[in-house]
Parts: structure tokens; sequence; C-alpha cells
């Protein structure tokens, strides 16, 4: 079963200029996005992809399948 969620970050995520896909060279912008989520009280353990939609608008997907959409609030 796949979750969605939508999920508002701070202004410290919005610092970190994430962008396109999430790439073997970037865990960071994994780490950070679970940490949103996370601290949203959302399960996700590890990010496993992420997608850059727009200037303020995220999707990831968590490694047990759920998928969330986050938006960086400045």
């Amino acid at each position: 079963m796949r979750h969605h969620a939508p999920v508002v970050a701070s202004a410290v995520v919005a610092a970190l200029g994430f962008g396109g896909s999430l790439r073997a060279e970037e865990p960071a912008m994994g780490k950070d996005l679970a940490a949103t989520i996370a601290l949203q009280g959302m399960p996700c353990d590890k990010v496993v992809s992420a997608t850059r939609n727009g200037d303020s608008d995220y999707t990831a997907t968590c490694k047990d399948g759920s998928r969330y959409h986050v938006f960086v609030d400045s």
C-alpha cells in the first residue's frame, strides 16, 4: 500500500538547493528529504529516489514504497 502525503519543509531545507533526480553522488539530498518527512511524523527510513517537480516542489519515494510530495516553504 502506498501512502501519499504532502509535507511542508522549512527554510533550512530550501537552502540546500535540491535539483533534478536523486543520484548516487547526492546521498545527502535523500537523507535531508527523509529527515524532513520523519519530522512531519511520516514513516520513511530511506529515500531511494527524488524528483524535483518545480522551484519548491519535490516527489520523494521511500524504501518501503511510500511516496511523498514535499513543498519547500522559504
